[in-house]
């Protein structure tokens, strides 16, 4: 019998129960059905659960989780989520996505598909561009070897990336560029 996890609910509590074992709450689950593709994708179905997560009543920090069931079988991510800095207080986009770059290859493990996303928002066309919103996404991509060695590795996995995430949120350097 494999152990393998072939399904999105017990793909869901597995990462639940890795991250909140580590202190971190859920807030939110959101699971979707979805019919209507066009393309390659036609006639396909997919069904998708975002999970969030939270620690200490802080809004301005969480763990989002993206897991996704497809055809083509399982995939998800989790996601350290946190606003930095406005633009103007910051040393500029490429130095700031370095950083970011520097702190996730020093903290995430290693041997992982670890992307990192830098997002600008203006609240409406009026705001300056100094006074942009910037968040950070760093993200650790679930590979195939964890689902397919069950529920106990992705549990495992998750609490090694949420370990990795809080030490990211420890990081002098990562407070730098935020407003903590």
């Amino acid at each position: 019998m494999s152990d393998s996890i072939d399904t999105l609910e017990p793909l869901i509590e597995a990462v639940r129960d890795g991250v909140e074992s580590r202190g971190w709450s859920l807030s939110g689950l959101q699971k979707t059905t979805s019919y209507e593709f066009e393309g390659r994708w036609a006639g396909d179905s997919t069904r998708s659960a975002y999970l969030f997560f939270h620690r200490d009543a802080h809004d301005d920090v969480s763990v989002d989780v993206f897991l996704d069931e497809t055809p083509r079988g399982l995939q998800g991510n989790l996601a350290l989520v946190l606003d930095l800095r406005s633009l103007g207080d910051l040393p500029g986009v490429p130095e700031t996505l370095e950083a970011l770059g520097r702190r996730a290859a020093t903290h995430l493990p290693p041997g992982y598909r670890t992307p990192v996303t830098l997002r600008l928002r203006l609240r409406g066309p009026e705001q300056g561009v100094a006074e942009a919103d910037l968040e950070a996404r760093l993200k650790l991509v679930l590979p195939r070897a964890a689902l397919d060695a069950g529920a106990s590795a992705v549990s495992a996995l998750s609490s090694a990336t949420v370990d990795a995430f809080d030490a990211l949120l420890a990081d002098p350097a990562l407070h730098r560029l935020r407003d903590v």
